[in-house]
C-alpha cells in the first residue's frame, strides 16, 4: 500500500490575496512535497497572466508553475464564470480547493467545492449569513471533509501568547478596548472597486472582522451587541462604496471593542497600513493591559530607490506576516504568520487523509469526523464550528451600516439570530 505524501490544490480566485499570500505559501509546500498539481482558476486570463509574469515569484520558486483556468494567453475580454466547476469535477476526491474570491461568492464556491467532495480554505469571511455557515458546517462534517478559514491573526505568536496569558488569568478580565485597520488608499484602483460595493460589503465587515475575531480568540467572549456606521465614496468607476466605516461591540461580560476601518492608509506614508489592537483589562485590585502596534514591528528602512507595492523610499517593514527570506533551499522561503495560515488547513487536510489511508469507507468517515472535531475543539485554525461568532457578527454589522448605525443584538442558544434592539 502506498503512502499519501501530498495532495492537490485548486485556487478559486487570482487576484491581490493569490498573488501576494495565497500562491506563495502553495509553492513552498509544492516544492517540499506536500503539495503536487497546482490550480488556479479566475474569471478571465488577466490576473493569470499576472501571477505567472510575477518577478519576485519567480525568483523565489524557480522552475515551479501552475495550470491556468482559463489559460493565460486566452483574450481578456473572454469570461468564464463557471469554468472552476469544471476543474473542481476533474480533482480526485478529498484534496484541496482554497477560495479566494470576494465575500459574496465564498457561499456558493465552498458549497461546490465540499459537493465535489474536496476540503475548503476560505479567506475571511466564511460567508455573509449565519444560517449559510451552518450549512456548510453540516454538509463539510457529513461528508467528513475539513474546512478552514484564513483567519490569520490567530496564528500570529504576538496573539498566542496573549491567548495563553489571558486564559491563564495573568491580565485580568476584558474591559475596553479600541483597534484598527486602514488598508492602503491604492485598493481603490484596484479590482476592489468591482466588489467593494455598499450594497455588498464594508470596511468593518472586509477587515474589521479581523480583529472581533482574535478578541474572541484570545479571551473566548462572545460578542452579543453592535453599532456601525459608514462613511460613503466613489471608486474612479464610479461604484459607490463604504470607504470608511467604525463600529462599537459589546461582549456578552458588557466588555466593548471599538473598531475603525477603511481603504484610506495614505500611499506615501510609511508602512502599507495601519493596525493595531489594545484591550484593557481589570483582575483583583489591578489593571491590566494587551497592546499590539501591528503596522509595523520596530522595523524601519530608508531605501536609496524606491520598492515595494506603493514605492516608497522610507518604510516600516513588518518581518512577521508575510516575507520571501533565504534558506538553505533554492530560491526564496515565504515566513510569516499569513503563510503558516495558508497551509495550517492544507497541512490539516493532508494529516487527515494520511490518517485514513487504507481505511474502508466507513471508519475512514468516522476517523476524519473525529479529526475534524479534534481541531474544532483546539480552537487555532479558524473552522465554521470555532468562528460562527463572525459571521453573526458580519450580519449584524450589515444590518447596523445600511440602517446608519441602529444597534443589533445577538443572541445565541439553540437558534442563534441576530435582530434590531
Amino acid at each position: 500500500m502506498s503512502i499519501l505524501k501530498s495532495l492537490d490544490v485548486t485556487i478559486v480566485g487570482g487576484g491581490m490575496i493569490t498573488n501576494d499570500l495565497i500562491l506563495p505559501s502553495v509553492y513552498h509546500l509544492q516544492r517540499i512535497g506536500e503539495v503536487n498539481d497546482i490550480n488556479v482558476c479566475a474569471l478571465n486570463s488577466e490576473p493569470l497572466k499576472t501571477l505567472k509574469e510575477n518577478i519576485e515569484i519567480k525568483e523565489a520558486f524557480p522552475g515551479q508553475d501552475f495550470t491556468a483556468y482559463p489559460n493565460e494567453n486566452d483574450p481578456i475580454e473572454n469570461n468564464h464564470p463557471n469554468l472552476f466547476k469544471e476543474v473542481l469535477q476533474n480533482m480526485k476526491p478529498r484534496n484541496v480547493v482554497i477560495v479566494a474570491l470576494p465575500d459574496q461568492l465564498h457561499y456558493s464556491a465552498i458549497k461546490d467545492s465540499l459537493n465535489a467532495n474536496q476540503h475548503v480554505l476560505c479567506v475571511k469571511p466564511l460567508v455573509l449569513e449565519y444560517e449559510q455557515s451552518k450549512e456548510l458546517e453540516k454538509l463539510a462534517y457529513e461528508k467528513g471533509l475539513f474546512v478552514g478559514i484564513e483567519y490569520h491573526k490567530r496564528f500570529d505568536r504576538r496573539s498566542r501568547l496573549a491567548r495563553k496569558n489571558y486564559q491563564a488569568g495573568y491580565v485580568g478580565e476584558f474591559k475596553v478596548g479600541e483597534a484598527k485597520m486602514i488598508e492602503p488608499y491604492f485598493y481603490r484602483f484596484s479590482n476592489f472597486q468591482n466588489w467593494f460595493t455598499a450594497d455588498k460589503t464594508d470596511p468593518f465587515v472586509y477587515v474589521g472582522c479581523h480583529y472581533i475575531d482574535l478578541v474572541y480568540f484570545i479571551t473566548g467572549l462572545r460578542p452579543v451587541e453592535v453599532t456601525v456606521q459608514g462613511v460613503k465614496g466613489k471608486f474612479p468607476n464610479g461604484n459607490e462604496a463604504y470607504m470608511w466605516a467604525t463600529g462599537r461591540v459589546r461582549f456578552e461580560n458588557g466588555a466593548l471593542l471599538n473598531i475603525t476601518d477603511g481603504l484610506g492608509y495614505p500611499d506615501d506614508a510609511a508602512g502599507f497600513n495601519d493596525q493595531n489592537l489594545v484591550m484593557y483589562c481589570e483582575g483583583d485590585g489591578k489593571a491590566g493591559m494587551i497592546k499590539h502596534n501591528d503596522q509595523f514591528r520596530s522595523v524601519r528602512y530608508s531605501f536609496t530607490n524606491e520598492v515595494g507595492v506603493a514605492k516608497k523610499h522610507f518604510a516600516y517593514v513588518n518581518p512577521d506576516f508575510f516575507q520571501l527570506m533565504p534558506w538553505n533551499g533554492e530560491g526564496f522561503e515565504p515566513i510569516g504568520y499569513g503563510v503558516e495560515s495558508v497551509q495550517a488547513t492544507i497541512k490539516q487536510s493532508l494529516k487527515i487523509e494520511k490518517e485514513v489511508a487504507g481505511l474502508n469507507e466507513e471508519d475512514s468517515l468516522k476517523r476524519r469526523q473525529e479529526m475534524i472535531k479534534e481541531v474544532n475543539n483546539k480552537g487555532l485554525i479558524a473552522t465554521p464550528a470555532n468562528s460562527y461568532i463572525n459571521e453573526l457578527m458580519v450580519e449584524a454589522a450589515r444590518m447596523s451600516i445600511l440602517s446608519d448605525g441602529r444597534a443589533v443584538t445577538i443572541e445565541y442558544g439553540d437558534n442563534p439570530k441576530v435582530k434590531f434592539k
